[in-house]
């Protein structure tokens, strides 16, 4: 079986790496020349809305999946006359866009925080009245790595803020007092049967997540699998789901959204009896979907910007090191390691020897 990924980044590269033992082959359609999951199949290199390069993808490959958000929803649904695509263009154009996202979660009974819709630096005053202060302003579709977004405090944070952030479509978003912050990663096969790993406590840094750490009988895991099965039974949805959550007053709020294998998941390839990874090509291939269940205790940390001494983190005791391929650049992910023990105590002793390598 040969598998079509829109996007040529990491987490296609995972994706590959999971499938090839599976006997699947890959091509990528990106138009970055140095796409770091070239390695692993053929690389289409070309924007997302060209069609011939997307015509050509799908006479190659027996379905397609895509590999973050910001691929256009009408890419996924020109394929989508070719070739089966999972997830589907309808479930990609509510997932990028935190707007239709957040309403999404209203209509469904979900918690979030307080939100409204922005098109004006008018619109914003407004919202701010009603909403109050502190509060998010996000672009309502490509912001990522707290990029697109910007937190108002007082009021001379809102002043010229709508412009500052390009003068887009925008959401505001009411400030949530969590006491944590934790994501669900699902997986949901072309039949609905569904699948839910462990929540993971997340831990961010300027927006860029450092450090996941799956959780052991988290009070609150039947909550979250109840929120993101109303989400996907919803959406039909074929494929890895991550559901970001606030933690707050005991309960939870939604955050957001992703329609793909994620960050905060990376653990599970070490860490449980079948990967995000795998598990997302089972389901969108119509294979059986791999067991959830952890594989002692796991966490993982992102490396940003570069990556430590490959002797050094490795000679970490059940420490894997993922490199990805990238040029190192200031705020970019450029790998991860995942840590895993049999106990707790010495899984936080292992992150604190990664954390250290990482600080330098």
């Amino acid at each position: 079986m040969k598998i079509g990924v829109i996007g040529g980044g990491q987490l296609g590269r995972m994706l590959a790496l999971a499938g090839t033992p599976l006997g699947m082959n890959f091509a990528f359609l990106d138009p970055a020349p140095d796409a770091c999951a070239a390695a692993l199949g053929e690389h289409l290199r070309a924007d997302y809305g060209d069609q011939d390069h997307l015509r050509q993808l799908a006479d190659e490959v027996d379905l397609v999946t895509f590999e973050f958000e910001s691929v256009p929803a009408e890419t996924v649904a020109f394929l989508s006359q070719f070739v089966p695509v999972y997830p589907s263009a309808e479930a990609l154009r509510i997932a990028r866009d935190r707007w239709f996202e957040k309403s999404m979660f209203k209509d469904l009974g979900i918690p979030t925080p307080e939100f409204a819709d922005i098109q004006s630096q008018a619109d914003l005053d407004a919202a701010v009245a009603s909403i109050g202060l502190p509060a998010v302003l996000k672009t309502r579709t490509l912001g990522y790595d707290g990029k697109g977004q910007k937190v108002l405090r007082t009021q001379a944070d809102v002043a010229g803020t709508f412009a500052e952030l390009g003068s887009v479509a925008c959401l505001l978003e009411g400030f949530v007092p969590f006491t944590g912050e934790v994501s669900l990663i699902a997986v949901r096969a072309r039949d609905g049967e569904t699948r839910f790993y462990p929540l993971v406590h997340n831990t961010h840094d300027n927006g860029i997540l450092r450090i996941s750490i799956a959780s052991t009988d988290h009070p609150l895991q039947a909550l979250a699998e109840d929120y993101a099965g109303r989400v996907l039974k919803q959406l039909d949805y074929v494929g890895v789901l991550a559901f970001e959550f606030f933690e707050v007053d005991g309960g939870l709020k939604a955050n957001e959204i992703a329609p793909r294998v994620h960050n905060s998941g990376h653990w599970t390839t070490e860490g449980a009896q079948c990967s995000q990874f795998e598990n997302h090509l089972r389901a969108v291939a119509g294979l059986p979907l791999g067991s959830t269940a952890k594989i002692g205790e796991s966490a993982m940390l992102n490396f940003i910007g570069e990556v430590p001494a490959v002797d050094k983190v490795i000679a970490i005791d059940d420490c894997h090191l993922h490199h990805y391929g990238k040029a190192f650049k200031v705020g970019r992910k450029v790998g991860h390691a995942t840590v895993r023990s049999a106990d707790r105590a010495t899984l936080d002793r292992q992150v604190k020897l990664v954390e250290a390598l990482i600080k330098g």
